[in-house]
């Protein structure tokens, strides 16, 4: 008898996954990291949340946002609210916690393994929820950059604690190959005929809005 594939979702802390990932230097390749986790198990779903600022005529995430939409993952969007601190400095407040924690405890039934792509200590609490319902946890971020970009809490608390410098050759993209590899500039594969003028990719995908802003939760 076969043994029974595993159920898998992903969850992408989309700010903390792009912030880990420029600290360690290389981009990533939301293509194959889709791919790398079907090859896994039976992919369920793949979440990714992320904050956007919805007043500005381009958003520099925007592209990432359609790519990833139309390419198999469910993209969960918030609008942020910008403002000006004492000291003058801009300010982007764009927290995602509840909308992962309640997507993640309405799932938790109906898989086997959750993969969390987040650092932040505020998960812990959520880890143990989902794990006292029988789901396998990991957690996957870094502790390769000084100071570490995965509170010790959540590592912890995890199942499986996954370096991504270990997932960079499976994940990651070459910076020589950025162009042509870049997910945000391929064309979109027409369900049906579309007119070519239509089949323009959209432009080249940047930080995430606000990633090199100072967030408060």
């Amino acid at each position: 008898m076969s043994a029974q594939v595993e159920k898998i979702a992903l969850f992408i802390d989309g700010a903390n996954l792009y912030a880990t990932a420029k600290t360690l230097g290389f981009d990533i390749d939301y293509k194959r990291l889709l791919r790398e986790f079907q090859s896994r198990g039976n992919l369920l779903r793949a979440f990714y949340y992320t904050a956007v600022i919805e007043d500005q005529e381009y958003s520099s995430i925007r592209p990432l946002i359609d790519w990833l939409d139309y390419n198999g993952y469910s993209v969960v969007t918030k609008a942020t609210k910008e403002f000006v601190d004492q000291t003058g400095r801009r300010k982007v407040k764009g927290n995602m916690d509840i909308e992962l924690a309640v997507d993640a405890m309405e799932l938790a039934p109906h898989i086997d393994h959750m993969v969390l792509f987040s650092g932040d200590g505020d998960f812990r609490s959520l880890v143990e929820s989902v794990q006292r319902r029988g789901v396998r946890v990991t957690v996957v971020s870094t502790i390769s950059s000084q100071p570490p970009m995965v509170a010790d809490e959540l590592r912890r608390q995890a199942d499986v604690f996954t370096d991504i410098v270990e997932l960079q050759s499976k994940i990651g993209r070459d910076p020589s190959e950025r162009a042509p590899r870049d997910p945000s500039r391929e064309p979109r594969e027409p369900r049906q005929h579309t007119p070519q003028f239509l089949q323009r990719g959209p432009a080249p995908a940047r930080a995430p809005a606000g990633a090199d802003d100072e967030f408060e939760d």
